[in-house]
C-alpha cells in the first residue's frame, strides 16, 4: 500500500493507494484484483478487498466504490447501503464517518480527495475523458457542497498510465488543446510518425492545481511500465491478454473527537 505525506498529516483520515500484491487471486489477475467488472472469481475479489479494508483498519462492507464510466457524475454516499444500488459515477463524496470510498483503476489515475476540518473526502476516477471533461472539479464542487472549503482540501494523485508508455494517435492531443492551448505541455513527440506521448499524471495535476486546493501530491508511479506491482488495461491489450485486474485507491475520514 503506498500513500502521500500530505494525506498522512490530516488528522482522522485514512488512504491508501493499494498495488495488485498481497492479494489471493491467480493467473492474470495475481493477487489483489479488487474489480468486481473482471472476470476473476467474485469470491477472491471479495477476499482482495477486505484485506485492502483491513489495512486500513476498516470492515469490509465499510468499502464504498461505483460503476465507473469514464464520466463526470459525482456522487454523495449518505451511507453503507449505498453501495448496492449506486448508479453510474466517476466520484463519490461523503462525510459519513468510517466509510472508505473507492476508485478502481488499471492505468487511470486515481485521485483522493479530504477537508479534514471539514470532514469531508472524495475520489475520482480521472482517465483521459474524465479528466478532459472535468471530474475533478465536480468532485471538488460536490465536496463544498458538503462543507468543504478548496484551500483546505488536499489532492492525492495516485499510480497511473506515465509519460513514457502512453502513445496516443495524431487526432488525441485536438480537444485538450482546444480546451486549453496549455495543455500542448502534456504532450512529447514519438518514435512512431504523427504519434505523442501523453502525461497523464502532469495533466491531471495541472487540473488540480487550477482549483488553488491546499495541497496536491503526485505519486511517481507508471502502471503500464511496472507490472510487479501494478495492473495495466495497456499492457494487457498489447499482449492481447483476455481480461487484467484493477487496484484499488481509497479514502475514510473517522469520528471527530
Amino acid at each position: 500500500m503506498l500513500t502521500v505525506d500530505a494525506l498522512d498529516r490530516l488528522h482522522g483520515v485514512r488512504h491508501g493507494f493499494f498495488t495488485r500484491l498481497g492479494g489471493v487471486s491467480g493467473g492474470i489477475y495475481a493477487s489483489r484484483n479488487c474489480g468486481y467488472g473482471s472476470a476473476d472469481d467474485p469470491g477472491n475479489i471479495g477476499r482482495n478487498r477486505a484485506a485492502a479494508m483491513a489495512r486500513l483498519e476498516l470492515a469490509p462492507e465499510t468499502l464504498i466504490t461505483a460503476y465507473q464510466v469514464h464520466g463526470t457524475e459525482v456522487a454523495t454516499v449518505e451511507g453503507r447501503s449505498d453501495g448496492d444500488s449506486m448508479a453510474p459515477a466517476d466520484g463519490l463524496v461523503t462525510r459519513v464517518p468510517n466509510l472508505a470510498l473507492g476508485i478502481l483503476t488499471a492505468d487511470c489515475a486515481p485521485v483522493l480527495f479530504a477537508d479534514a476540518d471539514a470532514r469531508v473526502v472524495g475520489c475520482a476516477h480521472a482517465g483521459w475523458r474524465g479528466a478532459l471533461a472535468g471530474v475533478i472539479e465536480a468532485t471538488v464542487a460536490a465536496m463544498r457542497r458538503l462543507g468543504a472549503r478548496n484551500r483546505d482540501i488536499v489532492a492525492a494523485v495516485g499510480p497511473c498510465i506515465g509519460g513514457d508508455s502512453y502513445q496516443v494517435g495524431p487526432e488525441f492531443p485536438d480537444p485538450f488543446l482546444a480546451e486549453d492551448p496549455g495543455s500542448a505541455d502534456f504532450f512529447t513527440p514519438a518514435g512512431r510518425d504523427g504519434h505523442c506521448l501523453f502525461d497523464l499524471p502532469g495533466y491531471v495535476a495541472r487540473r488540480l492545481d487550477r482549483l488553488e486546493l491546499g495541497a496536491v501530491e503526485t505519486i511517481s508511479c507508471d502502471t503500464a511500465a511496472d507490472e510487479a506491482r501494478f495492473f495495466s488495461h495497456r499492457r494487457a491489450r498489447l499482449r492481447a491478454e483476455p481480461d487484467y485486474g484493477r487496484q484499488l485507491s481509497a479514502i475514510a475520514v473517522g469520528i471527530h473527537r
